[in-house]
C-alpha cells in the first residue's frame, strides 16, 4: 500500500467510526477515540522501543546522541553483527504489523508507513551489504574512527578520559574486523578502483604520524587526548598516568591495527583494476537500480535520470551566458569557465591567512543569513553553528564540504566544514552557495530542526532521506537569491556553478555507472561544463565511483521541492505563503519525496476549503 492510500485508509477509517455513531451516543464517540489514542500511544511505544533497541547496540551510535552508557566501547563490524541486524529487522517487521493501522491518529499512521519503509529496505538491502568499498578516499573506519574520537568524543571528567583510552584500546579489534570485511569482498569480486588505495593510505599514515609513533610532533589522536585532558582540572600525577596509559594504547592497539590495515590494503590493491561503474559488480545492473530507488525515493530509471541532468545541465548553460553578458566578458562560455577557474581575484591565497580569511566570510555569510530567517521561515532551530577546517589529517582526501548535526542535548553545535587544503578548489564566487547549503538555510536548518521536533518519534528525527535531505540544501541556495542576495553577479554565476554541478551530476553517475564511462571520460565531461577547477572536478568524480547513485539524491530533490512549491503557487495564489510551506516541508521531518508530495497536496486542500 503506497503512503498515500495507506494515510488516506486510516483517516477514512477513524472518520467512518465516528461518523457511524447516532446523535446523543457521546459515549460510544468517546470510546472510539480512545481506542484509536490508545493504538497510536502504542504504535508510538513500538518505535520509540525500536529505535533506542538499535542505539543501544550501537556504542558509536550511542555517543552521536549524548548517550554514555557504552562510552568506553567501540560497535561491531563482523558478519555476526550484520545478520543480529537483520533477525532484529524482521523481527521488528512482525511486530510492526500487529498495529491496528487504521485506528491510527493520522501523525502516527505516517511513522507506521515510513517505520516499514525503513525496515523493508534494510531487510532487501542484506543481499547488497558487500556491494561497497568500505575504506574509500571518501569514509571508511581507517579515517571515521579517529574522526569519531577527536569530534564525538567529549572528555569532561576523568571517567570520560578513560573511557577515551579503553577506546583507543578497541581500535585493533575494530580495524580487524575491517580486515575481514575486505577480504570477504575480495573473495566475490568487490575491489574498488586502483586510484582509491593510495587515498586510503595516505590517510593510514597520516594517523600514525609523530608521537608516540615516531619522531616529531605528536599524533594527531595524542594531540587530541591532550588537548581534552587539559581542559579538566586534574592533579598533574593524574593528568601524566592518564597520558601514559593512552599513550600505551596508541602503541599497543592504534599502531598495529593500522600497521596491519595497510598490509591488507596493499595486498587488495595488487588485485584491483581500473573499472569504475557499479556495472562490474556481481549482478551491478540490479544493484544500481537498487541504490538509485533508494537514493531517490523515485522510480527513474538512470535513463531518464540521465537526461534530466543534460536538459539541466543546457538550462544554467544559458543562465551562466546571461551573467557574462551582464559583466562584459568577450568570449564564450569555455572561455569565462577558465577564466573564473585562472582569475587570482576569485581565490584566497594558499595561506594560513587566506584559509582563515575563508573561515571568517564563510562566517560573516551565514550570521547575516541568520537574521533574513524571518521573512522565509517561521520554525528555526534552536542548535547554534559553527564553521571548521576539515582537520590536516583527512583534508587531503575528504570531500569539498560537509555538515555534521548537533548533539541533542546542546554539547555539540552543528558544524559547516570546508575543505581548505587546495583553495583553487574553493573559489570566492561559490563561498555564499556552498555557506548557505551546509549551514542557513540548508543542512543544519533542516536537520537540526528534525532533531528538535515534538510530537514525532526518534527514528525520524534523527533519520534521514538523501533526496530530501540534500534535496533541501540545494533549495537553500536559491532561496537567498529570491530575497536579494548574490547581488554580485559572480557571486550569483556561483550559485549557478554550484547547481551546474549537481545537474552534471546527473550525467556523471549514471555514465559511470549505467553507461559503462570511465573515469577519464566522466572527468572530461565535468571540464567541459563546468568552471571548477581540475583538482576539484577529480574528487568529484572518484567520488561518485565509489558511492554510486548518492549523487543523483540534490538534483532530483531540489526538484521535486520546487516542483511542489510552484504547484502550491498556482492553487493558492495570494493565499500563499512561503513561511508557511517551508513549514509543511520541514516541520515532518525526513520523507521519501512521494510522501512529501502526499503532504504538500493535503496542506493545499485544507488551504483551499478553509
Amino acid at each position: 500500500m503506497t503512503t498515500r492510500s495507506l494515510l488516506s485508509a486510516a483517516v477514512l477509517g477513524a472518520t467512518l467510526a465516528i461518523g457511524g455513531c447516532q446523535p446523543g451516543t457521546e459515549t460510544a464517540s468517546t470510546q472510539v477515540e480512545q481506542v484509536a489514542l490508545s493504538e497510536s500511544e502504542k504504535a508510538n511505544a513500538l518505535f520509540e522501543e525500536m529505535f533506542m533497541e538499535s542505539v543501544m547496540s550501537s556504542p558509536m551510535s550511542q555517543t552521536y546522541l549524548g548517550i554514555k552508557q557504552d562510552y568506553d566501547k567501540l560497535d561491531d563490524y563482523t558478519e555476526a553483527a550484520s545478520a543480529r541486524e537483520l533477525e532484529r529487522a524482521k523481527a521488528n517487521l512482525a511486530k510492526l504489523q500487529t498495529i491496528n493501522v487504521a485506528a491510527l491518529d493520522e501523525q502516527t499512521a505516517l511513522s507506521w508507513n515510513l517505520m516499514k519503509d525503513q525496515l523493508d529496505q534494510e531487510i532487501a538491502s542484506y543481499r547488497w551489504r558487500y556491494h561497497n568499498y568500505p575504506v574509500n578516499q571518501m569514509f571508511g573506519m581507517h579515517s571515521g574512527l579517529p574522526s569519531f574520537m577527536i569530534n564525538q568524543h567529549l572528555v569532561r571528567s576523568e571517567e570520560d578520559a578513560l573511557a577515551y583510552i579503553s577506546r583507543l584500546h578497541e581500535f585493533k579489534r575494530v580495524l580487524g574486523e575491517l580486515e575481514a570485511n575486505l577480504y570477504k569482498r575480495a573473495e566475490l569480486g568487490i575491489l574498488a578502483p586502483k586510484f582509491v588505495y593510495p587515498y586510503v593510505l595516505s590517510d593510514i599514515n597520516n594517523v600514525v604520524s609523530g608521537a608516540p609513533f615516531t619522531d616529531g610532533d605528536d599524533s594527531t589522536l595524542l594531540a587530541d587526548f591532550k588537548g581534552k585532558l587539559e581542559q579538566l582540572e586534574l592533579e598533574e600525577t593524574k593528568r601524566s598516568e592518564l597520558l601514559g596509559q593512552a599513550e600505551k594504547a596508541l602503541l599497543e592497539s592504534v599502531g598495529p591495527g593500522f600497521a596491519s590495515l595497510s598490509s591488507t590494503v596493499k595486498a587488495i590493491e595488487a588485485q584491483a583494476d581500473t573499472r569504475d561503474g557499479a556495472w562490474k559488480l556481481p549482478d551491478g545492473s540490479e544493484f544500481y537500480n537498487f541504490a538509485l530507488a533508494r537514493t531517490t525515493t523515485t522510480d527513474m530509471d538512470a535513463q531518464t535520470i540521465h537526461e534530466i541532468g543534460l536538459a539541466e545541465v543546457e538550462r544554467i548553460h544559458d543562465e551562466m551566458r546571461a551573467i557574462m553578458k551582464q559583466v562584459g566578458f568577450a568570449g564564450d562560455l569555455q572561455d569565462f569557465f577558465e577564466f573564473t577557474r585562472t582569475d587570482p581575484q576569485f581565490y584566497y591565497p594558499e595561506t594560513p591567512e587566506g584559509k582563515q580569511a575563508y573561515l571568517e566570510e564563510a562566517t560573516a555569510l551565514i550570521d547575516d543569513m541568520k537574521t533574513r530567517l524571518d521573512s522565509l521561515f517561521k520554525i528555526k532551530p534552536k542548535a547554534d553553528l559553527v564553521v571548521k577546517a576539515v582537520e590536516s589529517f583527512r583534508e587531503k582526501s575528504a570531500g569539498k564540504a560537509f555538515y555534521q548535526r548537533p548533539a541533542p542535548d546542546g554539547s555539540r553545535p552543528g558544524t559547516y566544514y570546508a575543505n581548505l587544503y587546495t583553495m583553487k578548489a574553493m573559489p570566492i564566487y561559490q563561498m555564499a552557495a556552498l555557506a548557505y547549503h551546509e549551514g542557513v538555510p540548508g543542512h543544519h536548518m533542516q536537520i537540526a530542526i528534525a532533531q528538535e521536533l515534538e510530537g514525532i518519534p526518534k527514528f525520524r528525527k534523527f533519520g534521514g532521506y538523501t533526496a530530501y535531505t540534500e534535496g533541501w540544501g540545494l533549495y537553500a541556495e536559491l532561496l537567498p537569491k529570491e530575497i536579494g542576495l548574490y547581488e554580485d553577479p559572480y557571486s550569483d554565476f556561483g550559485r549557478l556553478a554550484m547547481e551546474l554541478w549537481r545537474a552534471c551530476r546527473l550525467v556523471t553517475d549514471t555514465g559511470l555507472h549505467a553507461k559503462r564511462w570511465t573515469r577519464e571520460q566522466a572527468i572530461d565531461y565535468l571540464l567541459q561544463n563546468t568552471p571548477n577547477a581540475e583538482s576539484d572536478i577529480v574528487k568529484a568524480i572518484e567520488r561518485y565511483i565509489v558511492m554510486p547513485s548518492q549523487a543523483t539524491a540534490y538534483k532530483v530533490g531540489m526538484l521535486k521541492i520546487l516542483e511542489l512549491r510552484d504547484k502550491a503557487k498556482s492553487n493558492l495564489g495570494e493565499a500563499f505563503d512561503i513561511r508557511e510551506f517551508h513549514d509543511v516541508v520541514l516541520k515532518q521531518g525526513a520523507l521519501p519525496l512521494a510522501t512529501l508530495e502526499s503532504i504538500v497536496d493535503r496542506w493545499i486542500n485544507s488551504k483551499r476549503e478553509s
